[in-house]
């Protein structure tokens, strides 16, 4: 695996454009490699024959790390991938010497799969963060003709839920994990091939060599999980009995409301199953005409005593009740990385006001030429990608033992989802147009609420905007998203008196807080850049020159 840009330190194999046996002649295109800035061609600078891939699609392989062999047509290979192998399992296990010939077989030999015509499905790498995909949904059940294209799954990765499609053509034999079950990196999750195929021999031989790790089977707990309790810490009432000494038939909950009215059972005609009261019948339930008796005072005791009646209050009834959804797989990775952040990176927080009224003024200007309609989420965009660029120590990541310095500028742009966030990158965001910067966005946040964000529109995020002035939050802080270095909090505009030329005026006022990690930038670079960024909105006019 080359080094095809300054910042890989990986390539994930997105295709293989030529397989085992193929002629393979210089200049030839072996594959194309996913690396962290984009989709690339992998050239091949040998001539022969393509005699092993070391290496399945979508899975990933650090620089320098062996991904094929190409060599003379027949070439016995077999020391070669017991090197690669470094001792562990290979698919070819070099033959044993003749002095260990005597030695016991191992409990797994290899087994020759050569003739069983079926491709076992993987788990493949969705995104440069994920360790394991949880299958969603599976689209195709065992028996389905399936062909390449088709898609077999939806994934729920650590940002998305993703469709994986089927890079094989036959019948899917084989399903190693139900929908809800979690598989780790080039874990097994189906095996597809000709109907006939003894894909047992297969699952059989893969497992013997330990070349994939297992799934993990779903849990066993539901979904959803609606438990309700009727006022539990109560005590339940007595059981009572007619007068033939029979059991009344009540629901427990019957019973508490029952009890909590002062209902006696026997006197309640029930209207469920046999006979049974229920709910409906203590809520319906009507006393005898005789008032029961009250404690009255004796009539020696002095009218005073009477005069203060107590105040009885009406019984309230309900249900304690609540709801347990596991978390999926989006929220696990957000807490993770988040209390990572907020534990380990010393945050401090910058607040400033900016005047809004020449941004109103110019968004509405702006707008009627706009062959897209411009928000003020777009011009903040805007304003923090200019402001980047005039301070660029901003714009910047900590690495442990160094700090990068970002030249180029990607905004991230925080998305709330039914049940996470995700951050889509608007990419080199200083050199585009506000309506480029308005269309855009609005397509990646289209895009995030649908999960049909790729791996490629949520990475290499340099600075990152969250922006909850949407919902008449006046000002919030946030918590760094790293590696970045910072990341501005957007509170909605307020219509607030100002003071302008020594008047109290009407002012239309935007609170922004910028979240900064402290061992990257100093409170001095924070707020210089804060004081760019209140330029730029306040004058409106310096973003479009």
């Amino acid at each position: 695996m080359p080094k095809m840009s300054d910042t890989m330190t990986e390539g994930t194999i997105a295709t293989w454009l030529k397989k085992v046996g193929d002629q393979v002649e210089s200049g030839d295109i072996l594959a194309e490699v996913e690396t962290d800035k984009a989709t690339m061609e992998l050239e091949s600078y040998e001539e022969g024959t393509l005699l092993y891939i070391g290496v399945e699609e979508k899975s990933s392989v650090p620089i320098d790390g062996v991904i094929a062999i190409i060599g003379e047509e027949g070439e016995d290979i077999t020391s070669l991938k017991a090197e690669i192998s470094n001792g562990g399992a290979s698919e070819s296990a070099p033959a044993p010497k003749e002095e260990e010939a005597a030695a016991p077989a191992p409990a797994a030999e290899a087994v020759d799969t050569s003739d069983i015509a079926a491709e076992i499905i993987r788990m493949p790498k969705m995104s440069d963060t994920m360790t394991e995909g949880v299958i969603a949904t599976w689209v195709k059940s065992v028996g389905d003709e399936v062909e390449t294209g088709d898609i077999l799954a939806e994934v729920e990765t650590d940002k998305a839920t993703m469709e994986l499609e089927s890079y094989s053509d036959g019948k899917l034999l084989y399903i190693a994990v139900e929908a809800g079950g979690a598989v780790p990196i080039d874990g097994i999750i189906a095996i597809i091939g000709e109907s006939d195929a003894d894909w047992k021999k297969l699952l059989a031989a893969d497992s013997s060599q330990g070349s994939a790790p297992k799934a993990e089977a779903p849990k066993e707990e539901a979904p959803k999980t609606e438990n309700t309790t009727a006022a539990a810490s109560a005590p339940a009432p007595a059981v009572n009995t007619t007068a033939n000494g029979g059991r009344i038939k009540a629901s427990p909950l019957a019973k508490k409301i029952a009890a909590d009215k002062g209902i006696d059972l026997t006197q309640v005609q029930g209207t469920g199953d046999n006979g049974r009261i229920i709910k409906r019948d203590i809520e319906n339930f009507t006393p005898q005409a005789a008032p029961a008796p009250q404690a009255s005072a004796p009539a020696s005791a002095p009218a005073s005593a009477t005069a203060a009646a107590p105040v009885e209050l009406p019984q309230v009834v309900g249900e304690e009740s609540f709801e347990e959804v596991p978390n999926s797989k989006m929220r696990n990775i957000i807490a993770s990385r988040l209390t990572e952040s907020k534990q380990t990176a010393p945050h401090y927080y910058l607040t400033m006001d900016i005047d809004m009224d020449s941004a109103i003024k110019a968004r509405k200007q702006i707008n009627e030429v706009s062959p897209v309609k411009v928000s003020f989420n777009d011009m903040v965009v805007k304003a923090t990608a200019l402001a980047l660029r005039q301070n660029l120590k901003v714009n910047a990541a900590w690495y442990g033992d160094k700090i990068r310095y970002n030249k180029h500028v990607h905004i991230g742009v925080a998305v709330a989802i039914e049940d996470g966030l995700v951050v889509p990158t608007v990419k080199f965001a200083d050199n585009k147009s506000l309506s480029h910067l308005g269309a855009e966005v609005k397509e990646l946040a289209t895009k995030a609420k649908n999960r049909k964000l790729g791996p490629a529109e949520m990475e290499g995020n340099t600075f990152t905007i969250s922006n909850l002035g949407m919902f008449g939050i006046e000002s919030f802080t946030s918590i760094v998203n790293p590696p970045s270095a910072c990341i501005l909090s957007v509170g909605g505009i307020k219509a607030v008196p100002v003071v302008k030329n020594g008047a109290v005026v009407p002012g239309n006022v935007m609170k922004v807080t910028l979240a900064c990690d402290h061992r990257v930038v100093d409170g001095a670079l924070g707020a210089a850049f804060l004081k760019t960024f209140k330029e730029l909105l306040e004058e409106p006019v310096r973003m479009l020159i």
